[in-house]
């Protein structure tokens, strides 16, 4: 507990073996004391200061626009957000825990949750259109997020697949039942619910990703809010 804090303020990253030499300790008594490294890092008296974890997210953002979450490194988010490595580990134990902490804060997983949970009994074409620019507000103007997301989603690696399951997997999920619902009482037509997400988010995807660019192949294309409305419009005319 005293060794370990001046290993991480010296800007390495130190392994348990290290950890336990420079203690004059095994590593069998380390263990026998902490279950693990990141126990370790959790029972450091080591206070992070207030949004500090807002600071690491933002500089996290701004890194994963540039690279993959693989190749992200920890010493220079915590040189970016202005905090200790004991810090940063203390705040988010590893890759895992901190994507997991992206998604709940940047993307529209949860608004779209919180959204469906009190919805199940209002209409497609009264609630569908609210979601969409629920779900557009809370990324617009953050392409390169989104594009992040994506890329590491559909890797599915270890550091992402844990954390989408609780975020994303459980939205196309919940999104997926209300639809399933509303074909059973004759509201939408007929076809697997899960089609029915993928017809629903592709569309808005696309106009996030690419619609500043696709606007230049013709003048007075809506954007922002006006542009899923539309487009959540053509996906009722399609689904009633």
């Amino acid at each position: 507990m005293s060794v370990a804090p001046r290993l991480f303020e010296a800007g390495g990253q130190p392994s348990v073996t290290a950890i336990a030499r420079a203690a004059a300790v095994s590593r069998t008594t380390f263990y026998r004391t902490f279950a693990s490294r990141a126990d370790l890092v959790r029972s450091l008296a080591l206070e992070p200061e207030p949004r500090a974890a807002e600071r690491v997210l933002e500089a996290a953002i701004r890194l994963l626009e540039t690279e993959s979450l693989a190749a992200l490194s920890m010493d220079e988010l915590a040189q970016r957000a202005g905090i200790s490595r004991a810090n940063l580990y203390r705040l988010f134990p590893g890759k895992p825990a901190l994507f997991r902490a992206i998604l709940l804060a940047y993307s529209p997983f949860e608004p779209v949750m919180a959204l469906l949970a009190g919805s199940a009994g209002r209409p497609p074409e009264e609630l569908i259109p609210e979601l969409v620019r629920t779900a557009y507000s809370t990324v617009s103007g953050r392409a390169g997020l989104m594009r992040t997301i994506i890329f590491e989603v559909t890797s599915m690696t270890p550091e992402t697949e844990q954390a989408f399951r609780e975020t994303g997997l459980l939205a196309f999920a919940t999104l997926g039942r209300y639809l399933a619902a509303q074909m059973a009482a004759g509201r939408l037509r007929l076809m697997h619910p899960m089609l029915a997400v993928q017809a629903l988010v592709g569309p808005i995807m696309l106009h996030l990703l690419g619609g500043a660019l696709l606007s230049r192949a013709a003048a007075g294309v809506p954007s922002g809010d006006e542009a899923v409305t539309e487009l959540a419009a053509v996906w009722l005319r399609g689904m009633t």
